[in-house]
Order: structure tokens, then sequence, then C-alpha cells
């Protein structure tokens, strides 16, 4: 295998492959469920499932601000 076919297998989260899953999982901090729906969500671009997951756990100021509005959320989660 050439250095660039190297390059682009190891960019792509192959959700067959339990080893790399287990890898990936640990990499990205996440569970083997919100890897496998940022795959199905983005494909299976390491990068691209990367800045998915992290929209996805970001929050704006403005959710932070609606939070500590509610009733009990001054309450550590």
């Amino acid at each position: 295998m050439d250095q660039q076919k190297r390059n682009d297998a190891s960019d792509r989260i192959n959700l067959n492959d339990k080893a790399a899953c287990e890898s990936w999982v640990k990499k990205l901090n996440v569970t083997h469920q919100l890897l496998r729906e940022a795959v199905e969500a983005v494909g299976d671009s390491a990068s691209d499932v990367e800045m998915h997951l992290k929209g996805v756990r970001s929050t704006t100021n403005d959710d932070r601000v609606e939070r500590s509005e509610k009733p009990g959320s001054d309450k550590p989660r």
C-alpha cells in the first residue's frame, strides 16, 4: 500500500472494524453509539466526524444563559 492510500485509510472510520472503533471512541472521547450516529450523519471521514461531534457537544452562550435561567439549574450536572 502506498503512502497516499495509507493516509486515506487512516482518516476513515470503519464501523465494521472493532479494534478501529475502540481506537476512535477513545480518541474522540465518545460512546460507540455517538460514533455510529456521527458516521451515519456525515460519512466515514474522521475529520468530518470530529467536526460534527464538536458541533453536537458544543453549546452557545445563549444555551448556557437559557439553562441558568431555569429553576434548579444552579445545581451541577
